[in-house]
């Protein structure tokens, strides 16, 4: 089935909307979308205590559900999947929180005595980690973009010709990526890229 702008997906099954998906049919996303959308806020939100966390939590799911369309392999049980998928989610925006939590306690410590150095070296190394994650994760041309500015102290000018985009292209790529950075790293962000 194509994507004609008149398809009404509510009578289909969820594993027929997939296959649909699988063939990049944007309506069919939307219908699974509308599905199950407020069921997983609602779900995410018992467990994270914050709508917004809760809505960011669905939203990138949804998301890595389009991106990553054509390697579904859901015969059976979406339902299951995709809340399977959501409390992973959830438990890495725990993970993370834990780890933005550590360095803010640490980094709110007046002082820090040798013995602590060890604890020091551990939280360092969890926030790099976590950071050098974060921009892993971003699009291959935004990352190399926000790499370029931030690790070789590049100008938007240098990076465009650099990269042979326009500067506007790179303007672009570098505020989304510090839009996306600071989303998912919360505090922290404010401190290291600001």
């Amino acid at each position: 089935m194509g994507t004609n702008a008149m398809a009404d997906y509510s009578g289909y099954r969820d594993e027929e909307l997939v296959a649909f998906v699988k063939e990049s049919d944007k309506l069919a996303f939307g219908e699974l979308f509308n599905r199950y959308a407020e069921l997983l806020v609602s779900f995410a939100y018992r467990n994270l205590y914050d709508r917004d966390d809760a809505r960011d939590v669905v939203q990138d799911f949804f998301t890595d559900l389009w991106t990553k369309r054509s390697d579904l392999d859901i015969e059976k049980n979406f339902r299951g999947f995709i809340f399977i998928a959501v409390k992973n989610k959830v438990f890495d925006r725990y993970k993370h929180q834990k780890v933005v939590q550590r360095y803010l306690d640490h980094y709110n410590e007046p002082t820090q005595t040798p013995a602590d150095s060890t604890d020091h070296l551990v939280r360092k190394h969890d926030l790099e980690a976590l950071i050098a994650q974060e921009i892993a994760a971003l699009p291959e041309k935004m990352r190399l973009v926000f790499e370029l500015a931030r690790k070789n102290n590049m100008s938007r000018k240098e990076i465009a010709e650099h990269l042979g985009l326009p500067e506007a292209t790179v303007r672009t790529n570098m505020n989304r990526a510090l839009k996306i950075l600071k989303g998912k790293l919360g505090a922290v962000f404010l401190m290291l890229f600001l």
